[in-house]
């Protein structure tokens, strides 16, 4: 092969392999338009205990995909009155997480590329949308794209991510003891332990 051709063939670490399939939602997967709420109060991305945190409202969406909006903080600056990347790469990982959930598949983030467009400033809504574009084995593929002044807003970011399905082991042998605890007693607060339990 030529360089030509090599690059041809390429397909990079988030790009679904040729024996990828486009899975089907759930069929117990929210209806679109309704909020999926948090997966766990002290998440970062979506967390209702978390005051600095992005409190990300995320819903699903028609197929196997998510919106979801935030509205960018003052503790959230990067650069002065703009965010800082790292934080949109976090919402971009926190939202396509979620499209995980319209397939009903715990699943964890391999590897994240995020595609900074345009400035994003501090006091502006940022709008998100996140779907499936293949599914092969264990691994997912999952794209998004975030928005200002709207859903059809100018683009100013968008991202491709690898995740790849877990057993709910992942978690309680890794995580730290106390939150694993706090989790298993309360199941009925934590969506992602119910998803565990419909993929044992």
């Amino acid at each position: 092969m030529n360089d030509a051709q090599d690059a041809a063939v390429y397909r990079g670490p988030t790009d679904p392999p040729a024996t990828a399939v486009l899975p089907e939602r759930h069929p117990d997967a929210p209806q679109p338009g309704k909020g999926l709420g948090t997966h766990y109060a002290q998440c970062f991305g979506c967390g209702e205990d978390r005051p600095e945190g992005l409190h990300l409202h995320v819903r699903a969406g028609e197929g196997v995909s998510v919106t979801a909006e935030f509205e960018v903080a003052p503790a959230h600056q990067g650069a002065p009155g703009l965010i800082h990347g790292g934080l949109l790469a976090t919402a971009f990982d926190e939202v396509m997480g979620a499209v995980s959930w319209m397939l009903r598949i715990p699943a964890v983030t391999g590897r994240l590329e995020t595609d900074f467009l345009k400035p994003v400033p501090v006091g502006r809504v940022v709008h998100f949308r996140a779907w499936c574009a293949g599914r092969a084995g264990r691994k997912l593929y999952h794209r998004a794209e975030a928005r200002l002044d709207g859903p059809d807003g100018l683009l100013v970011a968008k991202a491709a991510a690898l995740f790849v399905s877990v057993r709910l082991e992942h978690f309680t042998s890794n995580g730290r003891s106390e939150e694993v605890q706090a989790v298993l007693d309360d199941p009925e607060t934590y969506r992602s332990l119910k998803a565990f339990e419909l993929n044992p």
